[in-house]
């Protein structure tokens, strides 16, 4: 310290005659003659002592060796000053990245690639592979079994289509043979995955021999011939199967919109409920209401709209009110106890209805058993959320698609500080457990 005694403010008595700042007179007082200022002596404001003979610049004492057996007593403790929750915390790279994320924000600068492990140890039974395809891009994704986490991108492609050859390429890639996931998506791949003939063709079902021809026979003949192995050259198999038809898993989600398309094809096209879908529904083309071509969000507005039901008559009527139940109580989040119950009714009803019977309606009467006991969990229905997801990366890049974009999709999954609560929780799916 340059001064003995520091300066020493104290609050004036009076500001005419006891402040220095009321005081000091600086009327003209420029930068040629600011040296000619004269500060008051007052009461208020002691002026610094400098150093002297008297009061000379202290010494530093020499350090203390603290490593003396001699420990000092409790009225020697020092004091630690408690922790000021009010004090201002400041960002830091982790805080911005997460912030970064939250707001979906583009990037100004360089490509940062997320190659860091995420710190889940992983087991091949807790994930199952989802492959579909986008107007934009063929995917393969890892989805958690649980949907605790987020999901993982392991094939991406702008060019390959849907075929049984680009399915091979994928599963070489992926080194399928090794981790044996689970597969699950629509029956297009699925008939593909397992070498079988696309299109309508007369034996669809992999688990059996079931004829889709005979009309007559489909609600009344339960139990078909079973498959035991999906030889190639015989019912409609024309190629080797690229994975073992136990590892696949029946689809809710697409079972769920099919059964929507059989209950609207079921209806005449001069019913009142028919053209109440239509007049409800203008943004749809006639050729696809016609066809009972619906998404998942257009089908829970309907369970919810009432004045549907009193535009059906009595048979139509049992068999919407069985397809909302078998929806809530089977194919949903929620799988109740009777849920063969509520399966058989919505068969009945179909039938009653002269709804005919397709490869999704055969799977509730024949192979109820071979579904998943938690649908909700295995569901394909997080995979289509996926492409919701990567289409804002995808978007972003606007045609420059390369190993970069997966890499930004796979950054944005990653918190580097998951134990920070806010007080708006953010809705962006991530790598961690719930």
């Amino acid at each position: 310290m340059p001064f003995a005694v520091p300066m020493i403010w104290r609050e004036p008595l009076c500001h005419i005659s006891d402040c220095y700042f009321c005081m000091t007179k600086i009327d003209g007082i420029i930068k040629k003659n600011k040296s000619s200022i004269a500060y008051p002596d007052v009461p208020s404001a002691i002026r610094p002592v400098p150093h002297s003979e008297d009061l000379p610049v202290p010494v530093p004492s020499e350090i203390l060796d603290i490593s003396s057996d001699n420990d000092s007593s409790g009225d020697s403790d020092e004091y630690i000053l408690p922790p000021d929750d009010n004090s201002p915390q400041l960002f830091d790279q982790n805080d911005l990245d997460d912030l970064i994320r939250d707001l979906n924000l583009p990037k100004s600068s360089s490509e940062i690639l997320a190659s860091q492990k995420l710190g889940v140890k992983y087991n091949p039974e807790e994930w199952r592979l989802f492959i579909d395809s986008s107007k934009r891009s063929l995917k393969g994704v890892l989805l958690h079994n649980g949907n605790k986490l987020a999901c993982i991108p392991v094939a991406h492609s702008f060019q390959l289509k849907e075929t049984y050859d680009t399915m091979k390429v994928f599963l070489d890639a992926l080194n399928y043979t090794k981790h044996r996931w689970l597969i699950c998506g629509d029956l297009k791949v699925i008939s593909l995955l397992l070498g079988q003939q696309g299109g309508y063709t007369k034996y669809p079902c992999f688990l059996c021999l079931w004829d889709s021809r005979a009309d007559a026979r489909h609600y009344f003949q339960k139990v078909w011939s079973h498959r035991d192995h999906l030889v190639s050259g015989s019912h409609n198999v024309i190629q080797e199967p690229l994975v073992d038809s136990n590892d696949v898993l029946l689809p809710p989600l697409h079972i769920k919109l099919g059964l929507m398309k059989n209950f609207v094809k079921a209806l005449p096209k001069e019913s009142r409920g028919f053209l109440y879908l239509v007049e409800k529904f203008p943004a749809i083309s006639d050729a696809k209401i016609k066809g009972g071509i619906f998404v998942g969000p257009q089908i829970r507005e309907q369970f919810k709209d009432d004045e549907f039901l009193k535009k059906l008559n009595s048979l139509e009527r049992k068999a919407w009110l069985s397809f909302r139940d078998e929806v809530e109580g089977f194919l949903g989040n929620h799988k109740v106890d009777n849920y063969a119950d509520i399966v058989e009714r919505l068969i009945e009803n179909y039938k009653m209805l002269v709804a005919r019977m397709s490869i999704k309606i055969h799977f509730h009467h024949s192979h109820l058993d071979y579904f998943p006991k938690s649908l909700w969990a295995l569901s394909e229905e997080q995979g289509e959320r996926f492409h919701q997801d990567i289409s804002d990366i995808e978007h972003r890049y606007q045609g420059k698609w390369n190993s970069s974009m997966i890499a930004d999709y796979c950054w944005c999954l990653k918190r580097n500080r998951p134990d920070v609560l806010h007080k708006r929780k953010s809705r962006k799916r991530q790598f961690l457990d719930d």
